[in-house]
Formats: structure tokens, sequence, C-alpha cells
């Protein structure tokens, strides 16, 4: 029997159905203009932007500019890209002027959905940011899209990291900037840590477009950007330790995995006590509670995490003799990240690296509070329902899912659940074997450098050529993803969240026309254009005869998100295509997240070697825990932005009071009443209230005015004149402070004393800013 819920949805549709419904007049609106756009010239496109930017600006709604702006961007890609936005990209892209993520499967095109949108809303003159992952993509967004911007009459730059200031400047001027959310992060830090106005890069956060938003937002949101500063070099303290964990036995700590924490048990510590005695690292009598032994603590507890937490090739690399952390989402380098708290100068001691100092913290900022200071935000991903419930609480972002332009001819099988990752293993191989004898592509996704190096070794043995894509390899991505649906190719990548390149049947068409025109340059364009689409056309149509692209995933992630992008690389625009998980009871998820009901089927069936169960309910059941490891991952998450949230505060305060400061044209005001305060000060600590002359500490006070004030007065004389009084001391105290400022002001000029002040106090911000940072930590 059907529930209300289900006849409610049967008959009024669900919320996302109305949603989708409620924009369709909109996009034929759009479509109805379109033959008055294709009349325009190309001057005309860039005539209707400024047209469109003078009403905007003269206070016409966006929304009521919306069909125009999204008719004449559509126009300018399609003469400049040859690309003509289908109807579910201007929906998307509707949604995304609205502040919602829209969630676009794989190859439905989202770099022209948030083209659409970004020139709505750059015609205000205020900026729009459009955010990606990594800088392959910033550089081939802005350059693709900025021929669309520039035949609509707008700028678009780059924000890349290794700029000089004015290159940054150039770009952050721009109508609409691409970049990367670590380089917009750091940007926004590094301005917040500027002495002057002008020298400031981001001067309006307006709108924001965050491609891959699940990636950013969300996998990225416990990381917080850190500007740091050198410490004190404990170099040789991280040596010391890292040789002491080996000696540590399995009940002397406990390892829980699902929360990736390890700590020290009782018997640990009275070990580990013994041993710091033992080698000198403790005095006689001093315990691990006492205040002194917080720095060796620490140093230990590092040490543990380094060793039992973090496996080389897994969460990290050594390459050229420095650690590399890998990003567990994307399995991309994460290059010049570093761990915090001296987690990574213990894993360099770990693998015995030479040891980088400790930073101290001077700035630092969460994503989840930056992306929080834009007055609009939006998102693109392919894969974002499963989170939709933390975009909606976190940053008030509603979660749109875009029907696909083509229907899905994609054929997603149950799981196959083997006992053994060996069993598990040689079934992958047999079926890429089998699909790669008839031609059909293979990617093979993984969750780690160490397995994808497995599996290549095992289909060397069988002799299959194919492409290996993991952080070791990150250099060739863009040609090994462009080449990845060829006939018979076959692909082992490490986890495929945020690639940004399609995998297109028959190899990328672009890329093989560039190459052709690379190779020989005197050949004609169009010439070679023509015979290169006629051979992947033939190409393509073979590889959809032997069933498109077929994905082999080594193992289910503990997030369905990234299950589901791998996913998404099969399928795209209505293409043919396969995937299938192979999974053992050995593997993480299954052997952390409770397989002891499917050992029990599987031991109940009498499976023999190399058998597996596939059935509906094991995918609801693997389903169901991932559901559970994402909802305490959302916990964790929720708990760190209410710490943030208490920074986030006194951040805004702190980095206000520096812009106040930089935007006055006279701080003169300012600085005398800071002066004087501190003269009340000095005197009500030196000569507090209701005292007599002969019981005021006249030496100390003559020192805090030299210390305070830089002043050498004779305020001992001052205070034994007979009847003399504290308001007759500040009194004398005010006039020589005013006098000695006058008279600086006089020598410097005025210009430059106003600019001499606003350096002090800026200066004397930062650093306390910079030492309530390090009490935090």
């Amino acid at each position: 029997m059907l529930g209300i819920g289900t006849i409610a949805k049967k008959v009024f549709g669900t919320p996302n159905d109305r949603k989708i419904k409620a924009v369709r007049p909109l996009v034929e609106q759009i479509n109805a203009l379109e033959p008055e756009f294709e009349k325009l010239s190309d001057d005309g496109l860039k005539d209707k932007t400024e047209e469109l930017a003078k009403r905007a600006m003269s206070g016409e709604g966006l929304d009521d500019l919306l069909p125009e702006a999204f008719a004449n961007c559509r126009e300018a890609a399609r003469r400049t890209l040859g690309l003509r936005a289908f109807d579910t990209q201007l929906m998307a892209a509707v949604f995304l002027h609205q502040g919602n993520i829209s969630e676009q499967k794989t190859g439905e095109g989202k770099t022209l959905t948030a083209a659409l949108a970004a020139y709505l809303n750059a015609l205000t003159g205020k900026g729009v940011h459009v955010v990606t992952v990594n800088e392959y993509l910033v550089r081939r967004d802005a350059d693709w899209m900025g021929k669309v911007f520039s035949a609509l009459g707008l700028t678009t730059g780059a924000a890349i990291s290794g700029q000089s200031t004015e290159e940054k400047r150039a770009a952050y001027g721009c109508d609409i900037t691409y970049a990367t959310n670590n380089e917009l992060g750091f940007d926004y830090l590094r301005d917040n840590m500027k002495s002057n106005l002008d020298e400031i890069l981001q001067k309006h956060h307006n709108y924001a477009i965050v491609d891959e938003v699940d990636s950013i937002l969300i996998d990225e949101a416990r990381t917080p950007l850190i500007i740091s500063g050198p410490a004190q070099d404990r170099s040789e303290m991280y040596v010391t330790i890292d040789k002491l964990i080996p000696e540590l036995r399995e009940e002397h700590y406990e390892l829980d995995e699902k929360s990736r924490n390890v700590t020290f048990t009782d018997e640990g510590n009275e070990f580990l006590e013994e041993l710091l005695h033992q080698h000198g690292l403790m005095e006689e009598g001093q315990s691990l509670y006492d205040p002194e032994s917080t720095t060796i603590v620490h140093h230990v507890n590092q040490g543990l995490r380094a060793h039992k937490l973090f496996m080389k090739d897994k969460d990290y690399i050594v390459r050229d003799g420095e650690i590399m952390l890998i990003d567990e989402f994307t399995g991309r380098m994460m290059q010049g990240r570093r761990l915090s708290d001296g987690l990574h100068q213990a894993i360099e001691a770990k693998e015995g690296l030479s040891i980088m100092p400790e930073n101290v913290t001077l700035a630092s900022v969460t994503f989840q509070n930056y992306f929080r200071l834009y007055d609009k935000l939006a998102g693109m991903t392919g894969t974002a329902l499963t989170e939709a419930e933390e975009f909606g609480e976190i940053y008030d972002l509603g979660v749109v899912e875009i029907p696909t332009n083509l229907p899905i001819a994609r054929v997603d099988e149950d799981d196959a659940v083997y006992r053994s990752v060996g069993e598990k293993y040689k079934a992958m191989i047999d079926k890429a074997k089998e699909a790669h004898a008839k031609g059909q592509p293979c990617l093979i996704g993984t969750t780690s450098i160490e397995k994808s190096e497995l599996l290549s070794q095992m289909l060397k043995i069988e002799g299959i050529e194919h492409n290996v894509l993991n952080a070791r390899h990150h250099e060739q991505e863009a040609q090994i993803i462009a080449e990845a649906g060829k006939l018979g190719a076959v692909t082992i990548a490490t986890n495929m969240a945020g690639r940004g390149t399609d995998i297109q049947l028959g190899g990328n068409v672009e890329m093989k026309v560039l190459e052709a025109i690379t190779a020989d340059p005197d050949a004609d364009p169009n010439e070679v254009r023509a015979r290169i689409e006629a051979e992947h056309a033939e190409e393509k149509q073979k590889v959809i005869e032997a069933g498109g692209l077929y994905v082999l995933a080594s193992e289910r992630h503990e997030s369905r998100r990234i299950d589901n992008q791998l996913r998404g690389r099969s399928g795209r625009q209505g293409d043919p295509g396969r995937t299938s998980f192979f999974l053992s009871l050995e593997d993480d998820l299954m052997r952390i997240f409770g397989s002891e009901r499917l050992e029990k089927v599987l031991t109940t069936l009498g499976l023999k070697e190399g058998e597996a169960i596939v059935h509906p309910w094991v995918n609801k059941s693997l389903e169901r825990a991932q559901a559970k490891v994402e909802g305490r991952n959302f916990d964790i998450r929720k708990q760190l932005l209410k710490f943030d949230d208490v920074m986030n505060e006194q951040r805004k305060v702190i980095f206000g009071q520096r812009r106040d400061i930089m935007e006055a044209d006279d701080l003169n005001e300012i600085t005398t009443d800071m002066r004087h305060q501190v003269i009340d000060d000095l005197i009500d600590t030196y000569m507090p209230p209701k005292t007599y002359a002969d019981q005021w500490d006249t030496q100390g006070f003559h020192d805090a005015v030299i210390e305070h004030l830089n002043m050498n007065l004779p305020t001992v004389e001052w205070c034994e004149e007979e009847g003399v009084d504290d308001e007759v001391i500040r009194e004398r105290l005010i006039e020589a402070t005013d006098k000695m400022m006058a008279d600086k002001a006089e020598i410097f000029g005025d210009e430059n004393m106003r600019n001499i002040e606003k350096q002090m106090l800026l200066q004397a911000i930062d650093t306390k800013w910079r030492d309530h940072l390090m009490t935090l930590e």
C-alpha cells in the first residue's frame, strides 16, 4: 500500500520537480528571444551588454534583466565557441543566479552554465568570482569562457599563485575572475595583513560561483587556510621522539579508525613515562601530568599519530625529500599544504627527512567562513543531493537536481562482494580483460596510490597496456583523461572528484585537433579539423557499439558522493556505459563499519573462492553504513564551525578595525585619545585613587613613563612638590606628550605623520592578534 507521502509525490511531484517546473516559463522566454539576438551584429552584442549594465546600475533588478542577458550570452557562446546552451543549462544558470547549488551530471556543460550566471551578475560592476579546484581548470576556463565574455564586452581574469601584485590586481579588477578556492582564501588573508588600502586586491565579495562545490565546501571544510611565520626550531625533539614510537606495543594505545584518532591507554601512559625518564627527556620525579610536561606530551602524541594514522602512499608521498600530502577525496597532491601543530614535522621524522621548522599562525580562515563573506553564493557539482541538509544548514544554499539534456543510458550494476581483497582484484582484472578484448574502454577507480599501483602490476602481468593517474603522475592528468574514452583504453585512477576534464567516447576531439595542428603548422586548420572530426566520429561509434565507458570501482568510499562522482564519469550526455563496484570483507569500509552480517550470509551461502554475493540489499546495507559515516562527519564539521564562528567574529572585528584605520584620512584624534588613555592608566596604577602623595610609587611611575611614552620627564620631582595631586601630574603629562607629537609633526610633515601613525596602529593590532592566535593554539 502506498503511503501518503508517496501518493503526494505522484500527484504533485517532488519539491525538486516543482522547482524545475517553476523556471520553465523563464527558459521559454529566453528561447523566444533567440531569433532577435541572432540578428544582432558582433558590436550589437557588446552594445546590448552596455545597455543592460546601465539598467542594472540604475536600479533595475537582475531578475528582470535575466531573459535578455541569458539570450545575449547564449548567442555570444554560439558565435565564439560553437556552443549553444541547452535548455537544461539555462535552467541550471537560473538556479545559480538565485543562489542555489545546481546538481548537473558529468558532461552536462557546467562551464557554460556558470558563464551565463556570471555574465548576468557581472552587469552590476561589482565583480564575480568563479571558483574551481585547480589552476589547470582556472587557466582553461578563463581562456575558454574569456572568449565569450570578450565578445560581450566584459573583461576576464585568472588569479593564480606566483603572479606579481600587478598581475593579481589586474585579475581581480576584471568583471569576472576565475581562481582556485585556495588562492581566494590566501589572497583574503594577505589583504588583511596589508598596510595600505591601495594594496588590497579583493575589493568586493559580491557573488561567487563555486564549481565542485561539495569538494570545496564539504570535503575541505575541516582544513583551515593558514598564513604562518617561523617559530622556535625543535627538530631534534622530533627525531628523538620518533625513535621511541616503535617501542610501543598494541596494548599501549587505542586506535579508532572510524574517527581517525589514536590515544594512549593507561598502560601506555605508564610505559611512556618510564621511557621518557630512561631517555632523559623528563626529569626524575616529573610526571606526564605536570604543566612542564605539556610540550613533550604534545610531541609524543603527534609522533604516535604520524606512525599510526598517516600511511605512506595513501595519505602522503615522499617527493624530492619532502612530504606531499594527498587529498583523500581527489587523490591529488596538495602542494604547499602542511599539517599544523607539529604533525607534519613528526611525519618528516618518521620518513627520515630533514625537518622543516614549525610555524606560528599569523592569520587563518576556514572555507566555511570565507565563502560566507559573499553577498550571494552559488555552486555546481555532479553530486550534492546526499549533502543537501549540510548545504542548507551551514551555507543557506538549496540544492536543485537539473534534468539531463538526454536520458541516462548507463547501467549501474549491483555491488559484488568477495571474501578477500585478492579474489576481488582477480575478478576486476578478469572483467577488464573481457571488456578490453571487445574494445570497450575501462576506467578502474581506486582509493589510494598503493592500490592503483598493485592493480597496474596485475594488468602488466596480463599484458594489458594501460595508463595510471595518481598523485605521482598528476602532470599528465589532462592527457590521460582525454584518452581514457578511446577504443580499448584502460585507465587506472585514484579518486576522480574534481578532475574537470570529461571522458569523451572516442577520445577528446579538441585535444586531437590541437595536437594535429601543432604537429603540422602549415596545414589548413579547417581541413585538419574536418579530418579529425570524421575519424573521431568513426571511433566513437565503435566505442558505443562496444558498450561505452566501463567503470570498475575497487571499493566503496566513506562518502556516497565520491562513489556517485566515479559512476558519473560513464554515460555522459546520453552515451551508453556500465559501472560495477567490486568489494571485499577486508575493505576499510566493510571492516570498520561492520561486515559481520555479510560474512554470516556468505558462510550460509557456502560461497566458494572467487565467488561473490550480488544483491540489491547489499547495496542498501552499504549505503546505510555510508550515510552513518556522512552523518558523523557532518557533526564534526558542525562542531568545527561552532568553534570557528567564535574566532570568525573576532576576526571580523580585527579585520574591520584594520580596514577603518587604512580608510581614515586623519587618525590624530584616535591616537590622541589612546595616548591620553595610557596616561590615565599609568596614573591609576602608580597613584591609586584616594591615596596620598607619600603612598605613590614615584620611581615605578617614572620608569613606566619612559617605557610606555618614551619620555624622560622629571616626574619624581613633580611628585615631591608641595601640595601636588594626581590631576596636576596628569595635565603636565598630557601637555608634554601633546607637545612632543606636535613637534614631530612639524619635523616630519603632517602627511608623513599620519602615515607613521597608521603603520604603528596596524603593527600594534597585528602583534596583539598574532599573540591571541598563539594563545588559542
